[in-house]
């Protein structure tokens, strides 16, 4: 969480792998940072959201399937709103394939998500994921492309496979689930600046861009109220000396 004399202003992220408005709003906030004059000073962190936490990874069943039974709808329904999402993300530089994505429980894409941070890789692993789901029809649950999708940028193969293998993280992830209850996220993405402004959506980088400017100008008027200014005098210091 955000504290005084921080060296960066952080904006914390919540998103799901499944979610395709996360990857948009992922584009049009990477979009307003890349105008953002004092961009080098943000620190953006990712924090876990499901979506769907009982969801089955599935690999024979389509996502307008999983729609329909989901939200009780048609196929064709489903085709309909995976197609308009489709066309939005295209406005937004990216190419859904719905068509062949995986329906797949993200909780240990997640898991490996949180490892990514230690390494100082999220935001680089995070953009793996939604690639992989949603224009690659990898199956993001399964430990191998988990893998394979760590190690290409530059996370030790064997130090995910143990991850993998256990529950580690595990509890990080739900720390954040629940943090976002309590924040009453009620949907991703949901962007929080410097713990005092939120963005709920996918909005355009405009907005990104205001809500940038505002929440830094503010952290850095603290920041730069919490440094001291001393006026040097005689002293004595622990070692013994009086100067």
């Amino acid at each position: 969480m955000p504290g005084a004399n921080q060296d960066k202003m952080q904006v914390e992220i919540w998103s799901d792998v499944m979610c395709p408005f996360c990857y948009i709003g992922k584009r049009k906030f990477e979009n307003a940072l890349a105008q953002f004059s004092d961009r080098d000073e943000i620190d953006i962190v990712w924090k876990s959201f499901q979506l769907d936490p009982n969801q089955p990874t599935v690999p024979n069943k389509t996502v307008q399937q999983y729609l329909a039974e989901r939200k009780g709808m048609s196929v064709q329904q489903a085709q309909q709103m995976t197609d308009h999402v489709t066309n939005v993300a295209k406005q937004a530089g990216l190419t859904f394939h719905f068509d062949k994505a995986v329906t797949a429980n993200s909780f240990d894409a997640h898991r490996v998500s949180h490892l990514a941070k230690q390494n100082g890789l999220q935001n680089e692993l995070e953009e793996q994921l939604f690639a992989a789901y949603f224009t690659d029809g990898r199956n993001t649950a399964d430990h191998a492309t988990l893998v394979q999708l760590g190690t290409d940028i530059g996370l030790d193969a064997n130090e995910v496979k143990t991850v993998l293998q256990s529950d580690q993280y595990a509890n990080d992830v739900q720390a954040d689930i629940y943090e976002a209850r309590q924040l009453g996220v009620q949907g991703v993405p949901f962007f929080v600046f410097n713990r005092k402004y939120a963005v709920s959506g996918a909005q355009e980088s405009q907005t990104f861009l205001g809500a940038l400017g505002q929440s830094y100008a503010e952290w850095k008027k603290a920041q730069a109220e919490t440094v001291l200014e001393v006026v040097e005098g005689s002293i004595c210091t622990t070692d013994g000396e009086c100067v």
